[in-house]
């Protein structure tokens, strides 16, 4: 299987639309930016403060002091804007995201987040993200199907939620999983995979699509 991130990103990008403004999270999130498609115009917003985000700059071309959420080095793009967090949150809590991408520890059938306290782990909170995904009009959670064997796509999450019933689909690189009031539909699956291999990997309960497709790679 090809890189296991890149395929996630790939596929995340697919789901965005000409138009829309963007937010996405540290971490994996940030490379959906790299594969954009072409024709499509998006509009990146970083939470730490800037509208107009491009992709990650070539070593050598950084910017001490442009970057990301997660602190790592952005780019911006002509028309881009900087403000401060006010502005930010004023932007993801009055509803005008059109999607918000991020990560999460786990994910359930309900659509319930957790993707803030690490078991053993000092962690300085949820952040935005608890602000992210009840203001953005969709939530995609991009992520590993599982961590180390662990698996994060429940029936109902362990972990302390991040948000109530808030996730409209989960993209891993085993499939593409939407949250309806049934529970997760498996809408799309890797060529390389069994539908059998995707539920043994996933706790909840998996509703086939009747047009099932395969990931487009």
């Amino acid at each position: 299987m090809a890189d296991v991130k890149t395929i996630i990103a790939k596929r995340v990008a697919m789901e965005l639309n000409d138009g829309d403004l963007v937010n996405l999270g540290i971490g994996l999130p940030t490379l959906v930016a790299n594969f954009v498609p072409e024709g499509i115009d998006v509009t990146f917003q970083s939470e730490n403060g800037f509208i107009g985000m491009g992709n990650a700059p070539e070593t050598g071309a950084e910017i001490e002091n442009l970057v990301n959420a997660g602190g790592l080095p952005s780019s911006v793009l002509p028309g881009a804007a900087f403000f401060d967090s006010a502005m930010s949150f004023a932007i993801i809590r009055g509803g005008h995201l059109d999607c918000t991408v991020l990560g999460a520890l786990q994910v359930d059938a309900k659509g319930n987040l957790a993707n803030w306290m690490i078991p053993g782990k000092k962690v300085p909170g949820m952040g935005g993200a608890m602000d992210l995904v009840t203001g953005a009009k969709k939530v995609i959670v991009a992520m590993t199907h599982t961590a180390k064997g662990d698996i994060k796509i429940l029936e109902e999450c362990t972990l302390p939620l991040t948000a109530k019933g808030q996730v409209n689909l989960i993209i891993t690189e085993m499939g593409v999983m939407e949250v309806t009031a049934k529970g997760l539909v498996l809408k799309e699956i890797h060529p390389d995979l069994s539908v059998e291999e995707v539920q043994a990997a996933t706790s909840a309960k998996l509703i086939i699509a009747p047009d099932l497709k395969k990931m487009c790679l």
